[in-house]
């Protein structure tokens, strides 16, 4: 019995342990304050649509300690909000159900973490409509006809075009008409394919025709097939390639799109099975569309099969598993130049704008001021909350270096490496107050200066790191200047580690994750976009995402949802604005970061999502220049007094190790 009672205590302690971190994680990453006192609301850690729990699944949870009033589950978090009619119930539940295992719809066990909390409420919604000039027609064919059309398609005829499968390996395509060339975005317009479209779909075109549904006669098809769990990345159909009017019908499951202005503003809207979305306009100009990869999509528990916008409405959302879905796009090859009236977004129109150069250092100062500086000390809470895991090639040079070697971490941000091999003796500094603060909270050793006059003695460093800083710099001469004042630092022999963003997100045929914008590439690992639990994400935390500066698309506990924001005046017009998660078009760009995670004074959560605020959720900007291949190492030659040891590409950054001679 004495050993029964020691292995008891062993797991009291780490059910304790888990709790207490995953209430921690909750107050920082979301602002949601637990209290040692028992109240009519708990939060329930890993309850959640973010980690594949649904609403039925929990309510069958919850409602056995007493009357559930109210259970708020966010899109894409790990957690929900439950209020019980009475204190009593409450804690029955607390008692009770802290601890508790269960299995979600994919077979994965999941365990449930309890803590009361002062209150579970959430504020009005707004209403919201679904972007201009789109439109979906449900029902628009049979169940019979379903069948019919999806038994129509050959898979086996692609099977000997080893390239073409090979580009699309997450889902099964097939082209008719015209074929659909991935690698430009277009068509040839020369090269039709024989046989034009399929005769099974010539009756339902003519309908569709013949009711106003769709407009024009198309002469191009594309069939996609995507297994639950894939998707296809935001983008705009070509103008020039297409005319106005796209027409896509869902067969086999629902599916949630997303579609998301230049400004910001995301709108999911649900397509149901035997569905038709139809754009034009401004839809089908200047919205991107994608489809996010995951197993379950977020929707209304009510009316699961509706379509329209999927709304923010926390007290009635649950999950819904995909199937199998196959869509049967329709388009018509345009044979004259587009004439839109979105010139910015328009192939047909875009004219090449020369390069933007500050025409002295004073005007790179002052751009760096307003879209570098100042954006960091209005994001910065944000900002660190996305900065949270190491990346391993980075950690792989701090551990090389000898113990008790003092490292200087120029433009440290958070102090996310500061910490990483304690046999180091590390200083940070930073630009950003907000940052360094955020620096010694966590007991760094940091202060504030600028990356071009450090206050460190010359030849005083082991070794440094730039991580995600000289891409800042408004010009050339800054620049080097930048890379001369961290070699000033290091000693004869001395090493130091720079990334800075690269030009190319697409390398060897390889995407950087930025692109993709899944949690993680590896192997299995990228369904947890959606069916990650929170014990998962406090203990098994993986790298951040994307460029070691950008800002990640992880629907996890430390990111909000995208919604509808509202950007801040841009002041400096000749630096086009980039489209978060698309490839760069031009190497001076301003860079979209949405702020999240707006709190009112009692800690009450707003709602986030396409109805937020635009007054609480503004989009900054921020100045980056892109370093194209070979730039960086460049720049380092011009030192003179230094060797580059290593350069090398890391997930849409460029790397190179230093070393002072």
């Amino acid at each position: 019995s004495n050993h029964l009672g020691l292995k008891l205590n062993k797991t009291e302690k780490k059910f304790l342990r888990k709790q207490t971190k995953a209430k921690h994680t909750l107050l920082k990453h979301e602002g949601i304050k637990a209290v040692s006192y028992a109240t009519q609301s708990l939060v329930v850690a890993n309850g959640g649509l973010g980690n594949g729990v649904s609403r039925k699944q929990l309510l069958l949870v919850l409602e056995p300690c007493g009357h559930v009033e109210a259970l708020f589950m966010p899109p894409n978090k790990p957690y929900s909000l439950v209020r019980y009619k009475t204190v009593e119930e409450s804690r029955k539940a607390y008692t009770t159900l802290n601890g508790k295992e269960i299995v979600d719809d994919l077979g994965q066990k999941i365990i449930l973490y309890f803590n009361f909390v002062e209150k579970a409420q959430w504020k009005n919604l707004e209403l919201q409509a679904l972007p201009p000039d789109l439109k979906i027609v449900e029902e628009i064919i049979s169940s019979e006809d379903e069948r019919v059309l999806l038994e129509s398609i050959n898979w086996t005829q692609d099977t000997d075009n080893q390239n073409f499968e090979k580009s699309l390996k997450h889902r099964r395509v097939k082209h008719f008409g015209y074929e659909f060339c991935y690698k430009n975005n277009n068509v040839d317009k020369d090269k039709p394919l024989p046989g034009g479209l399929p005769d099974v779909c010539v009756s339902f075109l003519e309908k569709w025709l013949k009711e106003g549904y769709i407009k024009h006669k198309p002469d191009q098809l594309t069939i996609n097939q995507y297994e639950p769990g894939h998707g296809i990345p935001p983008h705009i159909d070509t103008h020039s390639a297409f005319e106005d009017e796209i027409a896509s019908l869902s067969l086999g499951s629902e599916v949630v799109m997303d579609f998301k202005h230049p400004d910001g503003v995301t709108v999911q809207v649900m397509l149901p099975r035997r569905s038709l979305l139809v754009m034009t306009g401004e839809c089908r100009y200047l919205w991107t569309h994608g489809i996010t990869p995951r197993k379950f999509d977020t929707i209304p528990a009510s009316e699961q099969r509706k379509g329209g916008i999927i709304t923010s409405d926390i007290g009635n959302l649950t999950l819904c598993k995909r199937g199998m879905r196959t869509s049967f796009t329709f388009r018509k090859v345009r044979h004259t130049p587009c004439n839109c009236s979105y010139s910015s977004v328009c192939d047909s129109q875009r004219k090449e704008t020369p390069p933007f150069f500050p025409k002295s250092d004073m005007e790179a100062l002052q751009l760096e001021q307003e879209h570098v500086h100042q954006v960091y000390e209005e994001i910065a809470q944000h900002f660190s909350s996305t900065r949270h895991s190491p990346w391993p090639h980075i950690v792989e040079f701090l551990k090389a270096l000898p113990s008790a070697s003092i490292v200087a971490d120029i433009g440290c941000g958070n102090g996310k490496y500061l910490g990483v091999n304690k046999e180091l003796y590390m200083i940070g500094c930073d630009r950003s107050q907000s940052l360094v603060d955020i620096c010694r909270e966590r007991h760094c050793q940091a202060f504030v200066c600028d990356a071009l006059a450090v206050p460190i003695r010359s030849g005083s460093c082991d070794a440094c790191i730039s991580i995600a800083v000289i891409h800042h710099f408004a010009t050339a001469e800054r620049r080097v200047a930048a890379l001369r004042e961290l070699v000033r630092l290091l000693r004869p022999g001395g090493k130091a580690l720079v990334y800075v963003w690269a030009m190319e997100q697409e390398l060897n045929n390889q995407k950087s994750k930025y692109l993709r914008g899944n949690r993680t590439s590896q192997g299995k690992k990228e369904e947890i976009n959606s069916d990650a639990s929170m014990e998962g994400l406090l203990v098994k935390q993986v790298p951040d995402l994307g460029n070691e500066d950008s800002e990640s698309s992880v629907p996890s506990i430390n990111d909000l949802q995208e919604g509808g924001y509202q950007s801040r005046n841009i002041t400096n017009s000749k630096l086009p604005i980039h489209t978060n998660r698309t490839s760069f078009h031009s190497q001076d760009i301003l860079v979209p970061w949405h702020l999240k995670g707006i709190h009112d004074k009692d800690g009450v959560v707003e709602p986030f999502g396409p109805v937020r605020s635009s007054e609480t959720s503004p989009v900054f900007h921020r100045y980056y220049h892109v370093f194209c291949g070979g730039e960086l190492e460049a720049a380092c030659q011009t030192l003179g007094d230094v060797s580059i040891l290593q350069s090398s590409y890391d997930q849409g950054n460029w790397c190179v190790i230093l070393q002072k001679l």
